[in-house]
């Protein structure tokens, strides 16, 4: 591969102003789940893996999923969801202080993700086994009640729990939140009309599914008030169904995105598994680009940005590999330079090489290590 002459890659190293954020470049650090906080802590070795990040020149960084202090937001499944942070409780807030301020003195801004995993946990999972999974539908196994059709209550308590942890965000000083809404964990069980069964307010057309998901971000704006930035992550694409679709076509993904819009949310956050595919067979533009377009919010692209190969869930890793070579960037900042999307987050790219936005500000693109598999189990 040539080396990328410095000005081809320009517009990724052009400043970015939100309201009060204000990112040194366009390049994002995509929230990837690491496992490597024991009991829900982030460890000096948490703080040391973002700064590297930082350091290597991304302007954007988003933590892993960090789970919100509900009862049921954990799934502790022995080697899928052991590991990962909390965003509440002292020592864990300790910790993602820590990382913050390491992630600051290395002149990148940085959002915690907010997760809950939805109908994922199931009735005898840690850390209380008696506490089912809760989410849009009653699930039964083997005789049991394994996940709860969540009532009006639940819903409550549990956008309170996600606006708790975004206040919380705001008080140890990070520079806005993310919702993770995709993937087919809680927010997206209700957009997704295949675990979204309900009848009630809560089921049925799309202005129902969204409901749950709008109410959310809402309570998290009461909470933190109308200057600090909140980013809602969505897909169509889930763990276990690369092609499933929470919307048909343009015309319900504006009425998504405008729900959203007025609950809150200030950018959007689109994750596909390559950044320029389709959305719909109607024509050929993409996720990120119609969200920019018909949202008119600040939008970031993700998927296979830097790489040849597409994400692969671990649902598909014993069967596919999943190595990945660098690419060039040149349908990235084409794409960037005709306002489809305003920012690009990279995942595997970073995973593999914490200095790959310095190599590319610098024209070093040769220089960038490429994906491997053991990326996955390597912590650096």
């Amino acid at each position: 591969m040539n080396t990328i002459r410095k000005d081809k890659n320009s517009v990724l190293f052009q400043t970015f102003d939100y309201g009060p954020l204000r990112l040194r470049n366009r390049v994002a650090m995509a929230p990837m789940t690491r496992k490597q906080s024991p009991s829900g802590v982030p460890t000096e070795d948490v703080a040391r893996y973002y700064e590297r990040r930082a350091a290597g020149g991304v302007g954007l960084i988003f933590s892993e999923g960090t789970f919100i202090d509900h009862p049921s937001a954990q799934a502790h499944e022995p080697d899928a969801y052991e590991n990962i942070p909390y965003f509440f409780g002292r020592d864990a807030l300790k910790g993602w202080e820590a990382v913050r301020k390491k992630v600051h003195a290395s002149g990148a801004k940085m959002m915690p993700q907010l997760w809950h995993v939805g109908e994922v946990r199931r009735l005898g999972m840690a850390p209380d086994p008696t506490v089912p999974g809760f989410g849009p539908r009653d699930i039964e196994q083997d005789g049991q009640h394994v996940v709860k059709a969540m009532d009006e209550k639940d819903m409550d308590a549990i956008a309170r729990s996600y606006a708790r942890g975004a206040l919380l965000a705001r008080e140890i000083g990070f520079d806005g939140v993310a919702l993770h809404g995709a993937h087919g964990y809680l927010l997206d069980q209700f957009l997704w009309p295949e675990t979204n069964l309900r009848g009630d307010g809560y089921g049925g057309d799309l202005a129902a599914r969204m409901r749950f998901p709008c109410e959310v971000v809402a309570r998290m704006r009461d909470y933190v008030g109308p200057d600090f930035p909140i980013v809602f992550r969505f897909s169509q694409w889930k763990m276990g169904d690369y092609q499933a679709k929470i919307v048909e076509n343009a015309e319900a993904l504006g009425t998504l995105l405008s729900g959203l819009t007025n609950a809150g949310v200030d950018m959007f956050d689109v994750s596909t598994r390559r950044f320029g595919d389709a959305a719909f067979e109607t024509g050929p533009e993409s996720l990120a680009a119609l969200t920019r377009k018909l949202s008119g919010k600040p939008t970031i692209a993700v998927g296979s940005i830097g790489l040849d190969q597409p994400h692969q869930s671990k649902h598909y890793r014993k069967t596919a590999s999943i190595d990945a070579k660098v690419t060039d960037l040149i349908d990235v900042t084409t794409a960037m330079r005709g306002g489809e999307f305003d920012i690009a987050s990279v995942g595997r790219a970073v995973l593999a090489d914490p200095d790959w936005a310095n190599k590319v500000r610098d024209g070093r693109t040769d220089d960038i290590r490429p994906f491997v598999r053991a990326n996955l189990e390597t912590y650096w």
